[in-house]
């Protein structure tokens, strides 16, 4: 028998950390998440490709989103955890998938950090054209790095503000949007129906396009079940996150994609080449909007890497205390596990060189490695909610404070809905070399965390 069967609880990994985020922290990283660089820049690809529906395709993803944010928090809720679905997974399956989905996350956002730090670089060199990229990247690096190794209250400030930038900036073009399409903004005209035309102009293709790019501009929102470990009331925290999500993801993702392919034809070069959001403020006439929207893509960029350097390094904490990486990744001072904050800044940094030293193979693997990540983890979160929750009703009642709609039929739909996911990622060429290669990936750390497991069972 495996040392931590199902019905057990891993240790808890949170006890030697600060709680040093205070609800309102929490609160705007929650707010804040639901508005990241994918949906910003990843988002022109997608309407190029669905045209006016990918409004459909952001609302059928964001259901599914809506799901796995609910059994997450089901989860979090009662079992507070810096590993978050990674140490329900293993009170839920067993340590090997605890191991597996911990570490290909890790994997995740570390080399989200090294992608954030290029784009946020390439904006600035736009302003400042001369000035080397790498230097930038660098420079991110080092002061997120740094407000990571400081209190987790600084994390929490930063992102405070940084989410507070994003979701004023973000209401403020819904507002103008909805205005011009009204006919009531000043010196524009109403554009009516006329962009809409045919809902799917590349066809059903057009749409599956449209529908992964969406999901993966999700990835991200499970940073709050992660933070909410170090705040001052975490399972109040997590309950408030997660029962916000589905007005969130309604209002910022569907609702600005509606906006966009409202104002500005979808085949318009301009959707791709400024991105979505610039592409309609330039559209609307509004003199400098389009540069300000800029800023506010760096902003998310930034945010994004802070973000993703607490996340990593939290995960990779977390596994440590539960004997699943080594030890030195766990050393706890000031409440801060810096050596693991050092380590996941480091990994994005090589990302960083990687992507000039190699850009055309090396690079190129690790990001098809991580391709498809976000789904294997949602999987883990839906097959480790319907064993806990089961659990939970017959041991502990009192914890589900947060509960899963319809269990356990709307979690069998959004299992259903990710194998749907995978079959479309199948069909597609770009997407299928990501498939296979996060699958070996995954079936690799798989195998290492139940050769760990049983190697641990007979000691």
């Amino acid at each position: 028998m495996p040392s931590t069967t199902p019905a057990q609880a891993p240790p808890e990994p949170g006890a030697s950390l600060s709680h040093g985020l205070k609800q309102r922290h929490l609160s705007m990283i929650a707010l804040g998440g639901v508005i990241g660089a994918g949906l910003f820049v990843g988002s022109g690809a997608g309407i190029a490709a669905a045209g006016p529906s990918i409004v459909l395709a952001y609302t059928l993803s964001g259901l599914l989103v809506m799901l796995v944010m609910r059994m997450l928090g089901e989860m979090s809720a009662a079992y507070p955890s810096s590993g978050s679905f990674s140490a329900h997974a293993e009170r839920a399956i067993g340590p090997w998938a605890g191991f597996t989905a911990g570490w290909s996350f890790w994997v995740l956002l570390c080399t989200a950090v090294g992608l954030e730090g290029i784009g946020a670089a390439k904006i600035v060199t736009g302003w400042l054209p001369g000035t080397p990229e790498w230097a930038w990247v660098a420079l991110f690096m080092v002061v997120f790095c740094a407000t990571n190794l400081a209190a987790v209250k600084n994390f929490g400030e930063f992102e405070f503000w940084f989410a507070a930038l994003k979701v004023g900036a973000i209401s403020l073009f819904l507002v103008l949007g909805v205005l011009a399409i009204a006919g009531v903004l000043p010196g524009t005209d109403s554009p009516g129906a006329s962009h809409l035309g045919e809902l799917l102009p590349n066809g059903s293709e057009g749409l599956v396009i449209g529908i992964l790019a969406s999901v993966f501009a999700y990835g991200g929102l499970e940073t709050v079940t992660i933070a909410a470990a170090e705040s001052e009331n975490p399972v109040r925290g997590v309950a408030t996150a997660v029962r916000t999500a589905m007005w969130r993801i309604a209002l910022f993702y569907i609702g600005s994609m509606a906006v966009i392919v409202t104002l500005v034809p979808w085949d318009s070069a301009a959707v791709t080449a400024k991105g979505p959001y610039v592409a309609a403020l330039d559209s609307l006439g509004i003199p400098g909007a389009g540069q300000l929207m800029n800023v506010v893509v760096l902003v998310a960029l930034l945010s994004a890497m802070n973000a993703n350097i607490y996340g990593s390094s939290r995960i990779a904490y977390s596994l440590v205390q539960r004997g699943q990486g080594p030890k030195a990744l766990g050393r706890v001072s000031g409440g801060v596990p810096r050596v693991a904050v050092l380590v996941s800044s480091v990994f994005g940094f090589v990302c960083v060189v990687l992507s000039y030293w190699r850009p055309n193979d090396v690079f190129s693997w690790l990001l098809n490695m991580i391709g498809a990540v976000i789904l294997v983890v949602w999987i883990f979160i839906a097959v480790s909610q319907l064993r806990l929750r089961r659990q939970l009703e017959r041991e502990a009642p009192e914890k589900l404070t947060v509960r899963m709609w319809a269990f356990p039929v709307l979690t069998w739909v959004a299992l259903a809905g990710m194998a749907g996911i995978f079959v479309l990622m199948a069909r597609e060429a770009d997407t299928r070399v990501q498939l296979y290669s996060t699958g070996v990936m995954t079936v690799a750390l798989a195998a290492v965390g139940y050769t760990w497991q049983r190697r641990r069972a007979t000691h």
